[in-house]
Order: structure tokens, then C-alpha cells, then sequence
């Protein structure tokens, strides 16, 4: 499994924000569509049904939050303080411009850099725009998926498939 932008890929699968486990709330992209996952949300909305498909609540690395997570990471160990982890908000828009809001799991601990952010939120808007660049890139992402389940790739290589699959997708 590999964090991509906001993407997490593991076997083959996209997620936006981490892959959940167990009753945990997550998000999954499917050729079909968003697939909601977790105890307090379930559902599958079908790509042709989707207008807008974006992403709130991200946490972008700055300095500020770097500091912040390690002070964070003592307290939750050290202290016994709250191990939640932080969430972001996907948002689906339909035709109607009626919103469904969906909980993930961030994949950074620290955050996401501007850049990977900025193309990740390039990625999903140009998935919502047509069916066979959708299949494309999303078949794109899980190929990669399954040939580098060893970890993440560093910043720049993340960089450059996320260009690569925003290129796929009509960008």
C-alpha cells in the first residue's frame, strides 16, 4: 500500500484519505463509483451521478503544523491523551447541486504538501467530468497500486504521478 496526494492505493484499490479498517470511515473510487465505507456511512454513488467530487478539511504541511503534530503525537502516547485520528470531508455533489458530505481518514500524519494537494483536488475533479478517462486513470492508479506495495514514494515521485494521472484524466 502507497499514500499518492490524498490517495491511498493498496491490492489494487483507491481510497481517498486511508484505507479504512474495521468499522472505520473511508472512501473508496471504483470504475462504478464512490463507494462509502464504515459504520456510520454506506452507500455507492455512480460516477454519472456525480457533479463535483472535493475534498474539505485537508491538513497542508506547514511548519506551525509539523510542530503541532509532534506535540500532538507526545500528548496522545505520552500523556494519554486522544488517539483519534484526523478527518477530512468528501464532499459529492449531484446534478441537482445537492451535497453529500462522507468521512475519511487522513493518510498524512503531518499533512499533505501544497502541491500534492493542489493536483489530488485536480485529479478528482477531472474524474467527474467523463467515463473513459475515469476508467483510464483510475485503472492507471490501481496498477501502480499493485506493482509498488512497499511503502510510499518520496515527494517528488508522488508529484509526478499525480501529473501523470491528471494527464490521463483530460488534464
Amino acid at each position: 500500500m502507497a499514500m499518492v496526494g490524498l490517495f491511498w492505493i493498496a491490492e489494487g484499490d483507491v481510497y481517498v484519505g486511508a484505507k479504512p479498517a474495521g468499522l472505520a470511515p473511508g472512501v473508496r473510487l471504483t470504475p462504478e463509483g464512490v463507494l462509502a465505507l464504515g459504520d456510520k456511512q454506506s452507500g455507492v454513488w455512480p460516477w454519472e451521478d456525480i457533479h463535483a467530487l472535493t475534498v474539505d478539511n485537508v491538513p497542508v504541511k506547514t511548519l506551525k503544523r509539523q510542530v503541532g503534530a509532534v506535540v500532538d503525537l507526545a500528548l496522545t502516547v505520552g500523556l494519554g491523551g486522544s488517539d483519534e485520528a484526523p478527518t477530512v470531508t468528501v464532499r459529492l455533489t449531484d446534478a441537482e447541486g445537492e451535497d453529500t458530505e462522507l468521512t475519511a481518514y487522513t493518510a498524512a500524519a503531518v499533512g499533505y504538501s501544497q502541491t500534492e494537494y493542489d493536483l489530488s483536488r485536480e485529479l478528482l475533479s477531472r474524474l467527474t467530468e467523463g467515463a473513459g478517462s475515469l476508467l483510464t486513470t483510475l485503472t492507471a492508479m490501481s496498477d501502480w497500486g499493485r506493482r509498488h506495495e512497499g511503502g510510499s514514494p518520496r515527494a517528488g515521485v508522488r508529484e509526478a504521478l499525480l501529473r501523470e494521472w491528471v494527464k490521463e484524466a483530460g488534464g
